[in-house]
């Protein structure tokens, strides 16, 4: 049994292996960036759909609002020539229009929060999206220049001294030596 699971473990790690040379890693790597482009690519259209959901949402519930008052109006009127029987229905349709603008706020309420999961969703893809980028960037510096010593590999970094740091080293500086 012990035989088996080692005899297995060697084939598993020799399959493995060879997968590792076939694979090349800038291949994999463009793959992946070209499905995370995708990915991105369905995210930003999703949030744009929701986008264009929230305003039609925003409008209708102008429009209830818009219902509201007028059916206040109305109702005005209906007592002002004293008529209960169409002030009822008038009152009906009033209820029925606050339960729509309830209904319609929550909807909004719960549209904005997704929205808004999927504005951060969207932004930690592009981080890692662009990160990947830059990634596949460097190793085509690298593959494209194998000769260059491990100096040359390092990408160039904007290092900025301040003036504060300049004048704390002199000090630094200064004690040192005259600590000698």
């Amino acid at each position: 049994m012990v035989l088996i699971k080692r005899v297995t473990r060697l084939f598993r790690a020799d399959l493995h292996a060879v997968l590792d040379r076939v694979e090349e890693p800038d291949i994999l790597l463009r793959q992946a960036i070209r499905e995370m482009e995708e990915d991105l690519a369905r995210d930003e259209q999703a949030y744009r759909r929701h986008e264009r959901e929230h305003e039609q949402l925003a409008k209708r519930e102008s429009e209830f609002h818009q219902l509201h008052a007028s059916l206040g109006e109305e109702l005005d009127v209906c007592f002002a020539a004293d008529k209960e029987d169409l002030a009822r229905s008038l009152i009906r349709r009033r209820l029925e229009t606050e339960g729509s603008l309830q209904l319609l706020e929550r909807r909004r309420e719960t549209m904005a929060s997704q929205r808004d999961q999927l504005a951060r969703r969207l932004a930690e893809k592009r981080t890692r999206y662009e990160s990947m980028r830059q990634k596949a960037e460097l190793f085509d510096e690298r593959k494209g220049n194998p000769a260059t010593d491990s100096v040359d590999r390092w990408p160039s970094v904007d290092v900025r001294v301040r003036d504060e740091d300049v004048e704390v080293a002199l000090l630094k500086e200064r004690q040192r030596r005259a600590g000698r």
